[in-house]
This record gives structure tokens, C-alpha cells and sequence, in this order.
């Protein structure tokens, strides 16, 4: 007698209980099957006759030692299924917890595969572990529900009830009202009708005229919209090319320009260069009164002159100072 052995479907439908016959024993090679079944291995079965050299030769070639060859345990499909339908009729009647665990633990491949199609439009900070998670809830649900008496699929009634659980987790997550996602939607196909049919970017009032509502609806409708564009600042950017964060590509307002500070390193330069080529009284104006701060009286005390012949040096010192920049800037 052999013992019940659970079996787990392959193709969906838990793990079942099947009698598994024992294994036979094949022959060896050289050995003879006598007509009654049993074997002979180079003596006579009873009322038989040994032919000489049969335990010593298989044509010309002397025979191996005689062995016991195992079948493997092989299933088959229709077994694996057969299991399945006891599994769910023994868990219909006990709801023992542990046979649905079994359940669970043979039907998980499909929650990976739903949160695989799920995830595909998610942005890319979503885990699939997540989803994945979520949707161990909704299986549960689904196998504790499921009446398979009504002869329906598990597989597809399980699929919609693992998608719907990863759906209400994402919802619960979101600070979106789920009208303001709806409205975001119709504004994009709007958009995506409107710039096919025209060729450009269309007006807010031909987007109004498309949605049916009013130009100071469609502003409102901008405001609520503004809530959907929020984007996660460690988000990677692009994980194969360095995974750089959206956060190190903000510009920072506060840095120094380097091209600026090049350009302003040049020009202090060449104006140092200019004032240096002046005559040593318009140098001495322009250094007191740009670099001490000087006024043209006090300017007038150091030189020993009035103040308009300080004014009258110091626009002769600038008009001096604009042609050779202009000269090194044409050069």
C-alpha cells in the first residue's frame, strides 16, 4: 500500500493529494525475463531450462553484475490538477489556516507578475516590493472568498482582486484627490487631441473651448493641478548613467557664477593695466577717488589744487582710461 503524497500544481490550484505507485524495478542488462515474471540472472526458473553462457555473455560481450534501476518520480499534469481540486475542497470545508497558506505560497507568482504590469507606469521612486506586498493582502482575500464550487477560474478572479489591492494601497498613499488625477487626465488627452489636430501648442482658450468650460475655470484648474507635479527630490535621474539625484541638478543661486568670475578677473585686469599707462597725476585721481573714496575737494587738499581742476583731471583720467580699453578690446 502507498500513503497519500501532497502534490503541488505547477499550473495553478494549490497542491493536491495523490497516490504515487511504486516504483519498478527494471532488469539489468544480460538478465532474462521468465514467462511467469520473474527474473533470471544465469539459473533456471522452476520448470525452466538455463541456457549456457547467459549469465556470462549478452552477445559475445561479457554481462554486468546484475543492479536494481529507480524510476524517477514523475507527475503528471493531470495529477498535479487533481491535487489542486482536494487541496480547495478540503480548505472549503475545514478553512484550516494552514491549507491556505499552501495556497497562498502556490499562487504568489501571480502577485509578482500583477505588481510587475502595475509598476510598469509608476514613477521609478514606486518599489515593486511594495506593490508586491500589497498584493499578498489582496490574495489572501481572494483565496478566503473564492467559492470554487460556481466552477470559475482562480487565476483570473485572483489577478483583479491582487491589481485592485495594490490600486487602493497606491491611493491611500496619495495626497491627490482622485477627481484632481481625473481632471489632470482629461486636460492631457485634451492637449494630445488639440496638438495633433493643429500642429502647435494650443491656447488656453482653445484648451477651455475642447474641456467645455470657461477660461477662468480652465486658471483654476491649472491651480489645482500644480498639487499633481510634485516629484520626490532624491528621485534618481538616470540609475545607469551615475544615478545623479534630482537634487544635485537644481541650480544653486547662491554659487558663483565661474564664467562671471573669469570674465570680471579679465576686466580688473585690463583696467589695472590702462590705469597703470596713465600720467601720475590722473593716476593719483582715479586711485583716491575710486579706490580711497575720496571726494574732489579732499582730492583737491592732497594735490594742492581747487576742486575743479581735480574734476577736469578726473574726466580727462576717464576719457583716457575708456580709449585704451576700447584699444585692448578691439586688439
Amino acid at each position: 500500500m502507498t500513503e497519500p503524497t501532497p502534490v503541488p500544481d505547477a499550473a495553478g490550484g494549490g497542491s493536491r493529494t495523490a497516490t504515487v505507485p511504486p516504483d519498478p524495478v527494471l532488469p539489468a542488462p544480460g538478465a532474462k525475463q521468465a514467462p511467469n515474471g520473474h527474473r533470471q540472472n544465469g539459473a533456471p526458473c522452476t520448470g525452466e531450462s538455463s541456457e549456457p553462457g547467459a549469465d556470462t555473455q549478452v552477445n559475445g560481450a561479457p554481462a554486468s553484475a546484475p543492479t536494481a534501476v529507480t524510476r524517477a518520480d514523475v507527475r503528471s499534469g493531470d495529477d498535479v490538477e487533481a491535487g489542486i481540486v482536494a487541496l480547495w475542497r478540503s480548505y472549503g470545508e475545514s478553512r484550516d489556516q494552514g491549507q491556505r497558506d499552501r495556497l497562498v505560497l502556490h499562487y504568489a507568482p501571480l502577485v509578482k507578475y500583477v505588481a510587475g504590469r502595475v509598476g510598469t507606469g509608476l514613477p521609478a521612486h514606486v518599489d515593486v516590493a511594495d506593490l508586491i506586498q500589497s498584493g499578498i493582502f489582496g490574495l489572501v482575500d481572494a483565496i478566503e472568498k473564492f467559492e470554487p464550487e460556481r466552477g470559475l477560474k482562480f487565476e483570473t478572479y485572483a489577478m483583479q482582486r491582487i491589481r485592485g489591492a495594490i490600486l487602493d494601497d497606491l491611493r491611500s498613499q496619495d495626497w491627490v484627490p482622485r477627481s484632481v488625477r481625473s481632471r489632470a487626465r482629461d486636460v492631457e488627452r485634451a492637449l494630445e487631441r488639440l496638438g495633433a489636430k493643429l500642429q502647435r501648442t494650443p491656447t488656453d482658450r482653445e484648451l477651455a473651448a475642447e474641456l467645455k468650460i470657461g477660461l477662468s475655470e480652465l486658471r483654476e484648474l491649472y491651480g489645482q493641478l500644480q498639487l499633481t507635479s510634485v516629484v520626490a527630490l532624491d528621485e534618481l535621474i538616470a540609475p545607469n548613467k551615475g544615478g545623479s539625484s534630482l537634487a544635485e541638478s537644481l541650480p544653486d543661486d547662491a554659487a558663483e557664477d565661474p564664467v562671471a568670475s573669469l570674465v570680471d578677473q579679465d576686466s580688473r585686469r585690463q583696467l589695472a593695466d590702462a590705469i597703470a599707462q596713465l600720467a601720475e597725476r590722473d593716476r593719483v585721481v582715479v586711485t583716491l577717488y575710486y579706490f580711497e573714496n575720496l571726494t574732489l575737494a579732499e582730492i583737491g587738499k592732497v594735490l594742492g589744487v581747487t576742486e575743479s581742476r581735480v574734476c577736469q583731471l578726473h574726466t580727462r583720467a576717464v576719457l583716457r582710461l575708456r580709449t585704451k580699453l576700447n584699444e585692448q578690446s578691439e586688439a
